[in-house]
C-alpha cells in the first residue's frame, strides 16, 4: 500500500480522498498507536481515559471530518476536547498546555477549500515522526479498540481554548506594538477571529482583510498565496506593515510599507540577527531548508550566524532544532518555528515577534529586511509526472549537473518531488533573473519529457 501520510499529514480532496470512513479509521488507528503510552508518561496507569484535542480550520468539509475523527476517538475510549476553529499552532500549544495525550488538526493549510487534511500531534504538541505515522497506517488493518460502558470516550467542547492561546501569545512579546499600523490578511481561515484580537491587544493599530470565512472562501484570492491583495491594502491604508497568514495560520509572510514582499527567509534573517544581538539565539545557529534562498546563507555568514539546512518540511526543521537544542528555524514559505514559545510553525507568533522588532529598533520593515539580499529565484511546478522516478532518471541527473556547472558558485539548482501532489518542483537561483529563468525552463522541459505519466 502506498504511504498514506505526506509531508504534512494525510491530505486530499474532501469526500473523495479524505472520506468519513478514512477519518474514523485513522482516528481509531491513532488511538491504538498513540494511546499505548509510547508518547505519554505512564499516566494511563491511573485508570483515566486518554485525552485528545481536535481542532480545524473553517472549510465546510471540516465539519463532517472533525465529527468523524471525534467519533473514532470516542469509540476507542478517548476523551475528546473539541476546540473548534483555531489555528494549527494553537492546537499544538493546547495539547501541551492541558497535558493531552495527543491531538489532531483538520486542515489543508493553504490548499483550496475543496481539499482537506488530517494531521496528528503527539503528547507535548509535537508532530509525529515518519515511523509513528507508518505505525498508524499499519494499524488501519489491525484490530480496533472497542471499549464499552464507562470506558467509552466523551466528547466535550474545549470552552476556553481560544483564550488560553491568546494569553500565551501575548506573554511572548518582548515589546508592545504601540504606534505600528498593521494590515492583517487572515486568508478567510483559522486566524480570522484570533489574529486581529491579539495584535490589537498588543497595542497595534489593526486593519483587517480576509477575515470573513464562510466555509468556502478559505485562501480564495487572499492570504499568504495572494500577497498582491495585502500589498494593495497596505498602500491604500498607508500602513507600516502587512502580515499574511494561510488557512490554518501556521505561516506568516509580510509586506513592507512600500508594498514589497518580505518572505520567510527574510523574516528569519531579521529574527535571527535580532536574537543574536540580544544573546537569545542558541549556538548562534539558524535552521532552514534546502529551499531557502542563497541570500540567506550569505547574510547569516556576514553576521556570524551558522545556517543549518534540512530537507523540505517544517517537521525536519523541528527535528534539527530539537536534536541540537536550537530555538529558531523555518521555511521560505513562512513556516517559522520559535521553539522557545512553540512546537510548530506559528504565523501569529511570528508576526508579533517581527513587529516587536520594528517597535524595539524604531526601524521600518524595509530597513530590517535589507539585512538580506534576495538572489533571483524561479520555481516551476512540473505537473502530471512520475515524481518517484526523479531520483533514478539519468538524463534528468545529467541536465542538473550541466546546469550546476554553468552556475558555479553564483547560483544553485534544486529538483524535488512534491510530498503531496504528483509534481516535481524545479528551483533555480542565479545572480541574474534571466539566467535563472532560462535554466529553470530548460530543466522543466527535461523533467516533463522524461517523467510525464
Amino acid at each position: 500500500m502506498p504511504r498514506l501520510f505526506g509531508t504534512d499529514g494525510v491530505r486530499g480532496l474532501a469526500n473523495q480522498d479524505i472520506t468519513v470512513e478514512l477519518a474514523v479509521s485513522l482516528a481509531q488507528a491513532a488511538s491504538v498507536v498513540l494511546g499505548k503510552g509510547r508518547f505519554a508518561d505512564g499516566r494511563r496507569a491511573s485508570g483515566r481515559r486518554p485525552v485528545g484535542v481536535i481542532a480545524r480550520d473553517p472549510r465546510v468539509s471540516g465539519e463532517f471530518i472533525a465529527a468523524a475523527v471525534a467519533a473514532g476517538f470516542a469509540s476507542s475510549g478517548v476523551d475528546v476536547l473539541d476546540a473548534g476553529i483555531i489555528p494549527t499552532p494553537a492546537a499544538a500549544f493546547l495539547i501541551a498546555d492541558v497535558k493531552a495525550d495527543f491531538g489532531v488538526v483538520i486542515s489543508a493549510s493553504h490548499n483550496p477549500a475543496a481539499d482537506n487534511g488530517i494531521k496528528f500531534f503527539a503528547v507535548g504538541g509535537t508532530k509525529l515522526p515518519d515511523e509513528v505515522e507508518d505505525r498508524i497506517q499499519a494499524a488501519l488493518d489491525e484490530k480496533k479498540l472497542a471499549p464499552t460502558g464507562v470506558e467509552v470516550g466523551r466528547i466535550r467542547r474545549f470552552a476556553d481554548a481560544e483564550d488560553r492561546y491568546v494569553v500565551h501569545l501575548l506573554s511572548t512579546l518582548p515589546h508592545r506594538l504601540d504606534g505600528i499600523h498593521v494590515v492583517l490578511d487572515c486568508a478567510n481561515g483559522a486566524a480570522s477571529g484570533i489574529s486581529p484580537e491579539v495584535f490589537t491587544d498588543a497595542g497595534a493599530t489593526v486593519t483587517v482583510i480576509g477575515a470573513d470565512p464562510d466555509g468556502y472562501n478559505i485562501n480564495d484570492g487572499v492570504g499568504s498565496t495572494h500577497l498582491d491583495v495585502l500589498a494593495a491594502a497596505v498602500l491604500e491604508h498607508g500602513a507600516d506593515v502587512g502580515i499574511a497568514h494561510d488557512g490554518d495560520a501556521d505561516r506568516c509572510l509580510a509586506v513592507d510599507h512600500l508594498g514589497r514582499i518580505v518572505d520567510g527567509d527574510q523574516i528569519m534573517a531579521v529574527l535571527a540577527v535580532s536574537m543574536k544581538e540580544r544573546g537569545l539565539l542558541k549556538e548562534n545557529t539558524l535552521v532552514a531548508t534546502v529551499m531557502s534562498n542563497l541570500g540567506l546563507r550569505v547574510a547569516m555568514a556576514e553576521h556570524g550566524i551558522t545556517l543549518l539546512q534540512t530537507a523540505v518540511g517544517d517537521r525536519y526543521v523541528l527535528e534539527a532544532l530539537n536534536e541540537r537544542g536550537l530555538n529558531l528555524g523555518g521555511e521560505q514559505s513562512g513556516h517559522v518555528i520559535m521553539s522557545d514559545h512553540a512546537t510548530t510553525g506559528d504565523g501569529i507568533l511570528t508576526g508579533l515577534q517581527l513587529l516587536a522588532e520594528m517597535a524595539r529598533t524604531g526601524k521600518s520593515l524595509a530597513e530590517l529586511a535589507s539585512v538580506m539580499t534576495v538572489y533571483p529565484q524561479i520555481m516551476i511546478n512540473v505537473r502530471g509526472v512520475d515524481r518517484a522516478a526523479l531520483k533514478s532518471d539519468e538524463v534528468v541527473a545529467a541536465a542538473v549537473v550541466a546546469a550546476e556547472e554553468r552556475l558555479g558558485s553564483t547560483g544553485r539548482v534544486l529538483l524535488r518531488p512534491s510530498g503531496t501532489e504528483p509534481l516535481v518542483r524545479v528551483m533555480v537561483e542565479a545572480q541574474e533573473q534571466s539566467v535563472a529563468d532560462e535554466i529553470a525552463h530548460s530543466l522543466a522541459d527535461v523533467v516533463r519529457e522524461r517523467l510525464t505519466v
